[in-house]
């Protein structure tokens, strides 16, 4: 089974990650952070990945290094559970609306890190979350995953519901790109990196 357990501790944060791409939906979500708990219960949920996350941060100060660092591992793991990436997809994208917002998020994952963000507004608090982490926490996801990751954000006005829209539809999408459809590596160059 793609699988992989990481454990990462600094000054800042210490976080525990497992990730089961094969597995059966399972997850377990405890991120010191009250709306990115629930940002990472839809992710687990949408995805289909067994999936749990605790996270011990220095959330006196803010949220920041919690969400960012959370990214950096999912990542790490993505990488470690992938392997060989022999046989998967490789690309993929999802549109979801979310009432009246709507986002489109499109992976390759290709070993190639690179984000483009195309949200408007997405700027101040969602109750104590900065609705800025959102895009560094999917920065640090596509450099430290290794994947071409796009997210839409097409409109909205609720930002809790853009938010949502934009984390159903990476779920969707990278477990779409993740699944097993062959034995051969999706590259006419023979290798993904």
């Amino acid at each position: 089974m793609r699988k992989a357990e990481i454990v990462r501790d600094t000054k800042e944060t210490k976080i525990e990650l497992a990730l089961n791409l094969d597995g059966k939906g399972k997850y377990e979500v405890d991120t010191g952070v009250g709306f990115f708990d629930h940002m990472m219960t839809l992710f687990a949920c949408h995805s289909g990945f067994d999936f749990s996350v605790k996270c011990a941060g220095d959330t006196r100060v803010d949220g920041h290094h919690s969400v960012e660092d959370i990214g950096i591992v999912l990542g790490k793991a993505l990488v470690k559970a992938l392997g060989d990436k022999v046989g998967i997809k490789r690309y993929a994208q999802a549109t979801i609306p979310m009432d009246e917002s709507l986002a489109t998020v499109t992976i390759d994952v290709s070993g190639r890190p690179f984000l483009v963000f195309n949200a408007e507004g997405m700027s101040g608090k969602v109750g104590d979350f900065d609705i800025e982490l959102v895009e560094e926490f999917f920065r640090a996801v596509a450099n430290y995953g290794g994947i071409t990751l796009h997210i839409n954000l097409h409109y909205g006005s609720n930002s809790h519901h853009k938010i949502e829209a934009i984390f159903k539809a990476f779920a969707r999408a990278l477990s779409e790109a993740v699944k097993v459809v062959g034995n051969t590596l999706p590259s006419s160059k023979g290798v993904l990196e």
